[in-house]
């Protein structure tokens, strides 16, 4: 008997169970890809609001804006674009041309809701980009944000005369998607059967 004899060599783990990780990230990879190739938009995050009521809520005025402040009441009567902005957002500033040209329209008004904002900053954004605010309510702890199902700011609700929610956009709005995607939706929602 040799002296390496009497060592019980280690046991080996199969090799298989080592690949396990590999085999589970490219099965997620393979399904996330059929997922997108078949038809499923990134950029299209479903919520749950659609085709229900606005939620409830009673929001205090912006200081300092010569604008009441927002409530649940206020959708109702004729379609409403409802914007959730915030001065500390990037693209906010991006989208707000595109805020200001939708107030030019009549038929519909452009209200938003402050989020997580100090209204001295607040005050400034829309001193020095425009303010196409029919209404502006402030939410400062997100409570109201929460209940409106946001993923981030901006975002933009577009709600019926009914005061149901028709459409939700998510991220800025562009030139392109401002008269491709916004404009075609509002119009949808101005319809009787909305």
């Amino acid at each position: 008997m040799t002296p390496t004899d009497d060592k019980a060599a280690p046991p080996r783990r199969p090799r298989l169970i080592m690949l396990l990780p590999l085999f589970v990230f490219v099965a997620l990879a393979a399904v996330f890809l059929i997922r997108l190739e078949t038809g499923g938009n990134p950029d299209a995050i479903p919520s749950a609001l659609i085709g229900r009521p606005a939620p409830d809520f009673d929001l205090p005025p912006l200081e300092g804006i010569a604008r009441p402040g927002l409530a649940r009441a206020d959708l109702e009567g004729g379609v409403t674009v409802v914007n959730v902005f915030a001065s500390w957002c990037g693209p906010c500033r991006i989208e707000h041309p595109q805020l200001m040209e939708l107030a030019k329209d009549d038929r519909f008004q452009v209200v938003g809701i402050n989020y997580k904002d100090q209204p001295s900053n607040a005050r400034r954004f829309l001193t020095d980009l425009g303010n196409p605010y029919a209404l502006i309510g402030v939410d400062p702890n997100g409570r109201a944000g929460i209940d409106w199902g946001l993923y981030g700011v901006p975002e933009t609700f577009i709600v019926d005369a009914k005061g149901i929610i028709r459409y939700k956009h998510i991220g800025p709005i562009g030139v392109d998607t401002l008269s491709e995607v916004i404009l075609p939706e509002i119009e949808k929602a101005m319809q009787p059967d909305g």
